[in-house]
């Protein structure tokens, strides 16, 4: 089977100030998304799903519809705050998304396939998405999944504190620990029945703490910690690069032209 692309853009954006997910970069007005978009489709990808918010949709849809429809096959699926929540009542002060892992878990229905999973405002690069794509048709089983690690040197923001994922890993390259977030994670269908256990598990223990989020790296250190299996650590020398801040925005731009300059995308990606 063809993996997907699950592309997480629900978040609120609340450091940046604004939907960042669907902001121009490229020359010709192109967002991060569509860079990582054509990266994945040349990697051999063959669907992406935007996870986003309900009142996104026709933004997403009239931007990225005419783009790609006929590159790639494209799914839309809505985080909700009560989706997965059974019969937890969810407390009326909470307004924020519940965090990637949960966004994640709401694309049960949509992927039934290996996939790998990035975010909205990140760029990536063109071997990390090669990695993954090798990865995800050769390697995945239900018992190994893995991430795409950078060099920490090369995530970096000049303007203001951000959260990295920090990797440990053992002598065959498997994930010992991780803290906070990390970049492309890969994985079989598998995780959906397990996420969505241990979701229930969080919403027991922090359902009703409004600002406990439930993230990615909790699944993968639980996985690792449960012994329920592996996670290999694949490194790529790609420069990450993404919008965190407002003055982020002029560095990214540069970045892309920079790469564009050197050849390795052209000047009109679609």
């Amino acid at each position: 089977m063809q993996p997907t692309l699950l592309i997480l853009a629900a978040g609120m954006a609340s450091r940046y100030g604004s939907m960042k997910q669907i902001q121009g970069f490229g020359p010709n007005g192109e967002t991060i998304m569509d860079y990582s978009i054509y990266d994945a489709v040349r990697a051999g990808f063959k669907k992406v799903v935007f996870i986003i918010r309900k009142d996104f949709a026709e933004d997403f849809s009239n931007i990225f519809e005419p783009k790609w429809k006929d590159k790639v096959a494209l799914d839309y699926v809505y985080q909700d705050l009560r989706s997965f929540t059974g019969s937890f009542h969810v407390p009326a002060e909470r307004t924020k998304p519940w965090g990637t892992a949960h966004a994640v878990l709401c694309a049960k229905d949509a992927i039934k396939e290996p996939f790998a999973v990035i975010n909205a405002d990140d760029f990536y690069g063109r071997d990390a998405f090669e990695k993954a794509y090798a990865f995800l048709t050769k390697d995945v089983k239900d018992n190994v999944w893995s991430i795409i690690g950078y060099e920490l040197a090369k995530t970096l923001s000049d303007n203001g504190t951000v959260s990295r994922g920090v990797c440990q890993v053992d002598a065959n390259d498997n994930l010992v620990s991780i803290a906070e977030r990390t970049k492309i994670w890969c994985f079989s269908p598998s995780l959906f029945p397990y996420v969505e256990k241990i979701f229930g598990e969080f919403l027991k223990e922090q359902g009703n703490n409004p600002k406990a989020e439930f993230f990615i790296p909790i699944i993968g250190d639980k996985f690792i910690q449960e012994g329920k299996g592996s996670i290999k650590v694949i490194p790529t020398g790609a420069k990450w690069f993404g919008v965190t801040y407002k003055e982020d925005a002029p560095e990214v731009q540069a970045s892309l032209n920079a790469l564009i300059a050197k050849g390795e995308y052209p000047s009109k990606i679609y």
